[in-house]
């Protein structure tokens, strides 16, 4: 397969229709009944007993406006999974780290009404059932700036760095590991 082939048949996975795909084994809970679907697996890869995650996201994608953030609910849906699987909530630690545009999706509902023509932010209660349960939600200072952005405008819950390359320096000395996806 020569390389522009092998390019045409990646954009045309990436751009299949998502009716392709069976989701009816997914479903939320047990930790965010709202919020990150996930399947059970009868997986052969192990988690073993007594498993701890620390594990930071990385988000630079806004979501539509009026729509939840997806990696925010990729946050949940890794809290699902795992507890669903057996780890313990209080062994998984979570944050998640915004910059760039997706820095709005951290609004309050106020600012962001103001911002997006009296859209409701679909993530405020997102964020909310994720730090109430002690994860993190960190949004980038100099992202903030740029977007004009002050704590005040921010929901309830997110925490405001000096910069997201500040806080995954800190969260990767406190043991947290980069989660890809």
């Amino acid at each position: 397969m020569t390389l522009r082939t092998g390019i045409l048949v990646s954009l045309a996975l990436m751009t299949s229709p998502l009716s392709a795909q069976d989701l009816s084994a997914f479903t939320t809970g047990p930790v965010f009944e709202e919020y990150g679907p996930n399947a059970q697996v009868d997986a052969d890869f192990d988690i073993p007993e007594g498993a701890e995650f620390k594990v930071a996201f990385d988000v630079a994608a806004r979501a539509e406006t009026g729509k939840l953030n997806r990696t925010l609910e990729s946050a949940a849906r890794f809290i699902n999974m795992h507890v669903r699987a057996g780890v313990p909530l209080e062994n998984t630690e979570v944050a998640v780290v915004v910059h760039g545009k997706a820095s709005e999706n951290l609004l309050g509902a106020e600012e962001y009404a103001n911002r997006r023509e009296g859209a409701e932010n679909a993530n405020v209660a997102l964020i909310k059932a994720l730090t109430d349960t002690g994860m993190r939600v960190i949004l980038c200072g100099q992202s903030a700036a740029a977007y004009g952005i002050s704590n005040d405008m921010l929901a309830p819950g997110v925490e405001m760095a000096l910069s997201a390359m500040t806080a995954h320096a800190l969260l990767q000395q406190d043991g947290y590991t980069m989660n890809p996806f």
